[in-house]
């Protein structure tokens, strides 16, 4: 009591049943409260008030420490000295004030130091967005270069207000011109497609025009030069590109085929020359295969092949099921017959010059011992894998087929070294 006391008469007093601040500063004496009961216990009040304006500065200076962007807590220490002035309460209100002028000096001269810093940057990002700008042989390059530098400049924070709106201003200027200049290209860009497609269409339109020509021998000329004028006009979307292309060579063949017929013509079908290379492949390999002596050049010619199948099946649009088969039953023979005799050469180097019925027996027990051991390994490995919850796995599911393919044939060489085994015993 004797503090409160002390207090409220150092800082505060009653009169005529009201509560008054003592002047501080340059700030006059001001009414805080009223007295509701007596003088001492309005007094009291006032004076634990005073706490609440001693924590909300210990709060700001605690969050200004713990920040990263201290420069943001200026205005909210502007508006707490405000309201400091204003508090109702009482207590040595200068030391606190005196605390928030020192922080604001901290927190100006942070921020001035900033602004400078975001200065340098953002005239950096300036020369970096007119290089980009500029750089217009990619648009989509260029479109995609000056956004990730637009990201940067509105992450990066204000400058010195007397700067900040010009700043601002050249670089949207930058951008805002790149934007329009981009707008008009692909503008003319689209145009230019435009009349282009107007060309394919009316190409399209003067074929279908033609299918029933009279004079087929007009019609095919003018159906070639329709051909070749297709031929010059560049580019342009796929998909409508395609489905033009469609229309008009529907049109052509029908008309190619009525001239056919008209010139007594029997036309050939044309096969694709990557189509026709796979086809050739596959033969020459199935020749190949029943020559045992040269087994391991065939499957150098092979292993070539896959490689050069692999390319060609990604540019034919579609290769018979069929053929596709045949060239990778070929390979797998030819590369499990190399394997075989690879095998035996360990212990009949000689066996090519061995008789037939021999050879064949030879090549009958050491495939059937290899054939029986894969087939353990494979009923192992799906074990483990069941066993191990990885059956799912894509890598051990390829294993699996491709083990059992190699499985299947070493079983089918099987029985057709058993077949011709029993043609020559009963000869």
């Amino acid at each position: 009591m004797e503090n409160t006391v002390k207090t409220a008469a150092e800082y505060g007093y009653c009169k005529d049943g009201k509560v008054f601040l003592k002047g501080y500063l340059e700030y006059p004496d001001r009414l805080i409260g009223v007295v509701r009961n007596t003088e001492e216990e309005a007094l009291q009040y006032f004076v634990n008030r005073f706490a609440i304006a001693e924590n909300k500065v210990n709060l700001l200076f605690s969050q200004v420490d713990d920040a990263q962007n201290k420069g943001s807590y200026l205005t909210k220490l502007l508006q707490l000295r405000k309201n400091l002035i204003e508090f109702d309460g009482l207590g040595n209100f200068v030391p606190l004030l005196h605390k928030l002028d020192e922080l604001e000096l901290q927190l100006r001269e942070l921020i001035l130091n900033n602004q400078i810093k975001n200065l340098e940057i953002k005239r950096a990002l300036i020369d970096e967005v007119k290089k980009a700008t500029d750089a217009t042989e990619d648009w989509t390059k260029a479109t995609e270069a000056i956004m990730e530098i637009k990201t940067k400049w509105l992450k990066t924070g204000p400058v010195d207000k007397a700067l900040q709106d010009s700043i601002e201003a050249e670089f949207n200027a930058i951008v805002d011109d790149f934007f329009v200049r981009r707008r008009e290209y692909y503008a003319e860009k689209n145009r230019i497609i435009d009349e282009k497609l107007a060309q394919l269409q009316r190409i399209v339109d003067s074929a279908r025009a033609l299918r029933y020509e009279q004079d087929v021998d007009a019609g095919f000329a003018k159906i070639k030069d329709l051909q070749r004028e297709w031929k010059t006009i560049g580019q342009v979307p796929p998909k409508k590109q395609s489905l033009l292309w469609k229309q008009f060579k529907r049109s052509s063949d029908f008309f190619f085929e009525r001239y056919n017929n008209v010139k007594g013509i029997v036309s050939r079908p044309r096969v694709d020359p990557r189509l026709q290379q796979m086809i050739d492949m596959t033969n020459e390999l199935e020749r190949n295969f029943p020559d045992q002596v040269n087994i391991p050049q065939t499957a150098d010619k092979a292993k070539a092949y896959l490689v050069k199948w692999k390319e060609l099946s990604a540019q034919v649009k579609n290769v018979d099921r069929n053929l596709a088969e045949r060239f990778r039953n070929i390979c797998d023979k030819i590369f499990e017959m190399n394997y075989l005799l690879r095998v035996i050469s360990y212990r009949h180097p000689a066996l090519n010059e061995k008789p037939r019925i021999e050879q064949l027996k030879i090549m009958i027990n050491q495939m059937d011992y290899m054939t029986k051991k894969e087939k353990n390994e494979l009923d192992s490995f799906i074990s483990e894998s069941q066993y191990s919850g990885q059956m799912g796995d894509k890598l051990v599911i390829n294993k699996i087929n491709t083990q059992k393919r190699k499985i299947s044939m070493k079983e089918t060489l099987l029985v057709e070294f058993k077949k011709e085994l029993e043609t020559l015993l009963g000869q």
